[in-house]
Formats: C-alpha cells, sequence, structure tokens
C-alpha cells in the first residue's frame, strides 16, 4: 500500500518536472528561431555569456511590450479583448 503512494507521488513528480523541463526547452527553441541563439560566433566564454543575457533579456522586453500594447488598446477601445488560440476577439 505504501508503495503505490510512493509511486504515485514520485510519478507527480516527474511529470512536473518534465512539464518544466518541456517550457524551458520550448523558450530555447523560441530564442534560436526568432531571435538567433543559434547564431552566436562568439570566440570567448564570457562574450557568448553576455550575448546570450541579452537576447534572453531582449525576449523579456518583447514579451512585456506586447502585454503593454494588449493593455493600453483595451483601455483604449474601452472594451474587454480576449485572445481565444491565435484569434482576437472583442467582448462588449
Amino acid at each position: 500500500m505504501i508503495d503505490k503512494v510512493l509511486q504515485r507521488e514520485q510519478r507527480r513528480i516527474e511529470r512536473q518536472d518534465a512539464s518544466e523541463r518541456y517550457a524551458v526547452e520550448a523558450k530555447f527553441g523560441e530564442g534560436k528561431r526568432r531571435y538567433g541563439l543559434a547564431r552566436i560566433m562568439a570566440r570567448l566564454k564570457e562574450t557568448a555569456e553576455s550575448l546570450i543575457c541579452l537576447q534572453f533579456l531582449v525576449m523579456n522586453l518583447e514579451h512585456k511590450l506586447r502585454v503593454l500594447l494588449f493593455f493600453f488598446l483595451r483601455h483604449l477601445f474601452g472594451y474587454n479583448l480576449g485572445f481565444h488560440g491565435s484569434s482576437l476577439y472583442c467582448f462588449y
């Protein structure tokens, strides 16, 4: 009985770890595709690390700007904007 409980808990932890790992891997994939992380040609380790940090800073800033634009447009037009999949819907 205790063995089954431990197995369930272990599987839950493994699924949670995998879920977090997939999210991180997806963000790295996005960085390689959209932001040029795959094209870093720095010779020194410190320079490469600096370039990677700057790329992630740009990724975070672009995300913040998208969120800011969303709230600005919602405030400007005076009604709720909602996202459903890749489409933009307006709720009155």
